[in-house]
């Protein structure tokens, strides 16, 4: 019986790596954190592996060594960590976790509208200085047209809930294809219609060479008056620049990912009275690790029963 070896770096209960050995894998379990061995396998070892699920362990560990390797599972939804030139000249599979953590990132997007059009952020200033004022600027989520960036799991998942808030929904995707809870979609290359037409615009796209920066002073420029802009996808979509001179044009942004990471303390973001930022946040839930897992068990299953797992990257095309 040929035994075939998966490699995990991403910590589990012993009883979720029970469910993989009883599939058929033998499992090596070696952290990605502070007590990392993985630079201390030896070949040997290393030789031996088929499958690896990670997270991140690309630093510490040489996947060009690991001469029997045909799968990598990541732990992540992006793959700027990964070599990709040792994966594309080995074929090696490579799958991501998209979905994994689009539920928490859509809570995300409706909990910021909801802050910018209820103006909590000045709330909680003037409770923590004890100030009774009221505001007369509050404004309705429902009624609205908020348009989305890409249309994929995350923007699925906060279309989707929206829905119950009297909303119209746009996306942007490839080729404008029709999608469920969108109310109309465009494709690419009609992507000015999202900035021109909508009061909420959220950028879910991936990184890739083309869509770096493509959301300019171009773009803020067909922005209505008093519009909010959200960014959830990728931080290097945006010119933060451009996005910093015209942040006065908006009711409220909402930032989740920067150009650079961490945010600089001197970045003017950091002032803004109408700017929301957290620190590449969105995406945490207690329920990430159970989600993660299902979808590793599924794609471990299909591996080792030789149909093709989901999710699977198209690193020449980005995403």
């Amino acid at each position: 019986m040929i035994i075939i070896k998966v490699l995990f770096t991403l910590k589990f209960q012993e009883e979720e790596y029970d469910r993989i050995r009883d599939l058929g894998y033998e499992v090596i379990f070696n952290s990605e954190g502070k007590k990392s061995t993985l630079d201390k396998m030896t070949q040997e070892e290393l030789d031996s592996i088929d499958v690896l699920v990670t997270y991140n362990s690309f630093n510490k560990l040489d996947i060009s060594k690991m001469k029997n390797l045909k799968f990598i599972q990541l732990g992540s939804t992006g793959f700027d960590q990964v070599p990709k030139d040792k994966i594309i000249n080995r074929n090696i599979i490579l799958s991501n976790n998209k979905g994994g953590y689009s539920i928490p990132m859509a809570e995300w997007i409706i909990l910021n509208i909801l802050q910018i059009y209820k103006n909590t952020k000045q709330f909680y200033l003037n409770q923590s200085n004890k100030i009774w004022q009221q505001d007369s600027t509050i404004l309705d989520v429902y009624g609205k047209r908020i348009g989305f960036l890409g249309t994929g799991t995350i923007a699925m998942e906060a279309a989707k809930r929206l829905k119950s808030f009297g909303v119209e929904i746009w996306g942007c995707n490839t080729d404008g294809r029709d999608l469920k809870y969108f109310d109309k979609c465009v494709s690419k290359d009609s992507m000015n219609d999202i900035f021109k037409e909508c009061d909420i615009v959220v950028s879910t796209m991936p990184a890739t060479k083309e869509t770096e920066k493509i959301i300019n002073k171009e773009k803020f420029e067909l922005m209505k008056n008093n519009s909010v802009f959200i960014n959830v996808g990728r931080g290097k979509i945006v010119d933060e620049q451009d996005l910093i001179d015209y942040a006065s044009k908006f009711k409220g942004i909402a930032l989740d990912v920067f150009e650079e990471e961490p945010l600089s303390q001197d970045s003017p973001l950091w002032d803004m009275k109408n700017v929301i930022i957290t620190p590449h946040n969105s995406w945490v839930s207690q329920q990430n690790s159970l989600r993660s897992f299902n979808l590793f068990y599924n794609n471990l299953k299909k591996f080792i029963d030789n149909k093709e797992p989901i999710n699977i990257v198209e690193i020449k095309k980005g995403y």
